[in-house]
């Protein structure tokens, strides 16, 4: 009988610690599963890769790889050869933000070369030549792409992408770009592709946080693009322009400059330094290369000139028929026809009176305050 009682007493232990073995171990792996969750943010780094008048960002983050834009068909190569050299085999994200030539030219390139996960388009379709080498390049590696939703989020290692537009169908391709935010700890990278004021406009009302340390000025530097409230809302500390030195675009523009350099705004510019690369350890930014000092605008006929302040035209209003304002029709706002922030869309010239405007329901611009 005592040994039974042993027998039966030994089984007891055994499977008391078999059972306190289970517990343990399954509190270990919900402690583990909630320090996943509070992931420190890596290293990443931002390659603005000089491509001359176009667009190329490389990001890696923790082993991970994504490349926004591949320049023009001339470009391919040189960019291959970059991502080569930092040691890129593959790509989670091919993101390309419009159709335009000079962001997508050198993409079959890309996708040919290297192994993609995901490929990400513009919802605009162009119908020529770029384009099909595009799409047939894709066909070629069996690769689909999509057109991401807004508020869409991603992980590129431990960096987050969190898809701002495009915020529906535009007449414009660039309007129409791929917008994002790339966050890595308390760092926030803005891109904007080519996308302009209304494009920007819609970005605000979707009344999401579009703040960013570092802002990848719209459309290469362009006036179209970095509209005065947008860039309120960005509130950057730093701004990289991609653009071609002496390009006849005349990119970047002294209005954009301006707006950068009146607000303190440390700008790199890939014309003056080539290729930039911007480090974050999700607290602090680096750079390699320091902030230009030039303030050099570009001029249509492709010299350059240092930024000076636009002349403000005096109004006499002897001519009852002149213009007196110049109206946004989209974002409700109206301008001194000498603003140098001037809608090139939902554009209308009034000869009205200011109190006339302002009882129509627009409200005076800030740059100029008519």
């Amino acid at each position: 009988m005592k040994k039974i009682h042993r027998h039966l007493w030994y089984i007891f232990l055994v499977a008391v610690i078999l059972t306190g073995g289970i517990l343990v171990n399954s509190q270990m792996t919900l402690a583990s599963g909630s320090k996943a969750e509070n992931t420190k943010a890596g290293n990443m780094e931002v390659h603005f890769i000089d491509v001359g008048q176009g667009d190329s960002t490389l990001i890696l983050c923790d082993g991970h790889a994504m490349l926004i834009d591949a320049g023009d068909y001339s470009k391919g190569t040189a960019i291959q050869n970059y991502l080569q050299k930092q040691k890129v085999k593959k790509l989670d994200y091919l993101i390309l933000t419009h159709p335009d030539s000079d962001h997508i030219g050198g993409a079959p390139v890309i996708i040919t070369k290297f192994e993609i996960d995901k490929v990400f388009m513009s919802n605009y379709e162009k119908d020529n030549k770029t384009y099909q080498k595009l799409i047939q390049a894709l066909d070629n590696k069996r690769l689909k792409y999509t057109t991401p939703r807004v508020g869409a989020q991603y992980a590129l290692g431990t960096a987050k992408i969190t898809i701002l537009a495009p915020n529906g169908t535009y007449d414009n391709p660039n309007d129409a770009s791929i917008a994002l935010m790339i966050q890595n700890g308390e760092n926030r990278f803005l891109f904007t592709g080519d996308a302009g004021e209304e494009a920007e406009q819609d970005m605000l009302a979707a009344d999401v946080d579009l703040s960013a340390d570092v802002y990848k000025a719209g459309h290469h530097g362009s006036r179209t693009s970095t509209s005065q409230q947008f860039f309120e809302s960005v509130n950057p500390s730093c701004a990289v322009i991609s653009c071609g030195e002496d390009n006849s675009y005349g990119h970047p523009h002294a209005e954009t400059l301006n707006t950068f350099r009146m607000n303190g705004v440390k700008v790199y510019r890939t014309d003056e330094d080539g290729t930039i690369i911007a480090a974050s350890d999700g607290k602090k930014i680096t750079f390699n290369v320091p902030a230009s000092e030039t303030w050099k605008a570009g001029e249509p006929d492709g010299n350059s000139s240092v930024w000076t302040a636009p002349v403000q035209k005096q109004e006499t209003g002897n001519d009852p028929d002149a213009v007196t304002y110049v109206l946004n029709t989209k974002t409700m706002k109206f301008h001194k026809p000498s603003c140098s922030g001037l809608p090139t869309t939902n554009r209308k010239d009034s000869s009205d009176s200011r109190e006339s405007i302002i009882a129509q329901g627009y409200e005076p611009c800030k740059r100029c305050n008519p």
